[in-house]
C-alpha cells in the first residue's frame, strides 16, 4: 500500500494547483505555484515544467521538495514532502511528457507543446493541512459556505 490515500489523490486531482517549495543554492526557500500537479501512482506526484527555470535549477542541486495542495473552499488539503527527479532522460525513463499527458492522467493535453520536462516526486511524508477555521468547532459545510460567499463577492466586486 502506497503513502497516498484515496482522499489525497482526490484532492490533488480536483485542485490541480499546488504550491511547490524548493531550496535555492544559497539555502533560501523558493515557492512556486504549479497548475499541472497530478497523481502518478500510489507513491508519486508529478508536475510539468512550463516556465520554471528557478524550480528546475534548485531541484538539480537539491532534490528536497514540499508540495502543498489546499481546497480554497474547505480550507483543507495536504502537505507532501519528498525527493524530486526529472525522469525523462535515459533509456529507462520512469515518465515522459507523453506519459504525463496521456488520456488516463486527466492533464490538459493542450499544454503538451509547452511542457519542457516533467518532475516526478517520490512522496516520503504526507500530512493533512487544516485551517484554524475549524478550531472553533465549525463544520466543513459552514467553512465552505463562508468561503463560497467570499469568492462570489470578490468576483462580483472585481467585475464592476
Amino acid at each position: 500500500m502506497g503513502i497516498l490515500t484515496e482522499d489525497m489523490k482526490r484532492t490533488v486531482r480536483e485542485q490541480r494547483l499546488a504550491f511547490v517549495a524548493t531550496v535555492c543554492a544559497d539555502g533560501s526557500p523558493n515557492l512556486s505555484p504549479k497548475g499541472t500537479i497530478a497523481v502518478w501512482d500510489d507513491d508519486h506526484l508529478i508536475f510539468a515544467d512550463l516556465a520554471s527555470p528557478g524550480t528546475m535549477e534548485n531541484l538539480r542541486n537539491n532534490p528536497a521538495i514540499e508540495i502543498n495542495v489546499v481546497d480554497a473552499f474547505t480550507r483543507k488539503g495536504y502537505r507532501f514532502k519528498g525527493s524530486a527527479t526529472v525522469p525523462t532522460a535515459g533509456p529507462d525513463s520512469a515518465a515522459s511528457v507523453q506519459d504525463y499527458t496521456g488520456p488516463d492522467r486527466g492533464i490538459r493535453t493542450n499544454l503538451a507543446a509547452s511542457i519542457r520536462d516533467v518532475v516526478l516526486i517520490k512522496v516520503e511524508y504526507a500530512a493533512p493541512l487544516i485551517s484554524p477555521a475549524y478550531d472553533s468547532g465549525a463544520e466543513e459545510g459552514q467553512v465552505r459556505d463562508q468561503w463560497e460567499v467570499y469568492w462570489v463577492t470578490l468576483t462580483r466586486d472585481y467585475h464592476r
